[in-house]
C-alpha cells in the first residue's frame, strides 16, 4: 500500500532556470517521509525524541520532467526493503493535474540508529510492521 501526500512547489524551490533545483526533491521525498510518520505512526520529532533515528545512509533519484513554481507534487511513498537495521523506500511525485506520468523518483535506504550512541540498531517492532504494510509489490 502507499501512502500519498502533496506539497505545493514554492518560489525559492526553483533555481535560474525556473525549475525545481534538484536537491530540493530530496528535501520534497524527506517531507513526505514526515508525513509518513506523521499519519502511520507518530510525529516524526517523537521517534526521534524516543531515541530512534533514521538516517539517509544512500539516496537516489532520476528526474522525468520539470517541475516549476505553482505546481502541486503528489509524492508517493512506498517500501521496498526492511531489513534488521535499515529500510529502502521509494519515492515517486506525480504533478497534480499533470496527467499520470511521473516527474520524479526516488529511492532512499535509511539505517535505524540510536539517538544516544549514533548506532545502528534493530528496527523496533511497532515501526516495521508499519514498514511492511507499506510494502511495495
Amino acid at each position: 500500500m502507499t501512502f500519498h501526500t502533496r506539497i505545493r512547489v514554492r518560489f525559492g524551490d526553483e533555481d535560474h532556470a525556473r525549475i525545481v533545483y534538484f536537491p530540493r526533491f530530496f528535501h520534497f521525498f524527506h517531507v513526505a517521509f514526515e508525513d509518513f510518520f506523521e499519519a502511520e505512526i507518530e510525529p516524526y520529532r517523537a521517534s526521534l525524541e524516543a531515541s530512534v533515528g533514521w538516517p539517509a545512509v544512500h539516496a537516489e533519484a532520476d528526474f522525468l520532467s520539470q517541475v516549476r513554481f505553482g505546481d502541486v507534487l503528489e509524492i508517493g511513498v512506498a517500501v521496498e526493503k526492511v531489513g534488521t537495521s535499515s529500510a529502502t523506500f521509494l519515492y515517486e511525485g506525480r504533478k497534480v493535474g499533470g496527467g499520470d506520468a511521473p516527474a520524479v523518483r526516488g529511492k532512499i535506504v535509511v539505517a535505524c540508529i540510536d539517538m544516544a550512541t549514533m548506532r545502528s540498531q534493530p528496527i523496533p517492532e511497532r515501526y516495521r510492521a508499519v514498514f511492511e504494510k507499506h510494502r511495495a509489490g
